[in-house]
């Protein structure tokens, strides 16, 4: 699986694992160098997953919020502590 942003593959695995209607890739076959760490909101902090959002981010093009990770999941999302999932302009092909 791969996503894709603007046209460039952010992730590539054939590891990616489905939660929550949500596709997760390890964070070894994610482009970190194009996420951008937000600050964090109310709702955030409010998160039982401890929820970390991204910008996906290139130049000056940015897609805000577009990439999340749970950096402490509970067990109904243990199985993808420190994966990254996308959303909005990401495509998950």
């Amino acid at each position: 699986m791969q996503a894709i942003w603007r046209g460039q593959v952010i992730a590539d695995s054939d590891r990616t694992l489905e939660v929550g209607g949500y596709r997760y890739f390890p964070r070894g076959a994610v482009r970190m160098d194009l996420l951008r760490v937000t600050a964090k909101t109310e709702s955030d902090l409010a998160c039982p997953h401890a929820v970390q959002f991204y910008d996906v981010a290139d130049g000056a093009a940015k897609s805000e919020r577009a990439a999340w990770s749970y950096e402490a999941p509970r067990a109904s999302r243990q199985q993808v502590d420190h994966w990254i999932g996308f959303w909005h302009d990401v495509e998950i092909k």
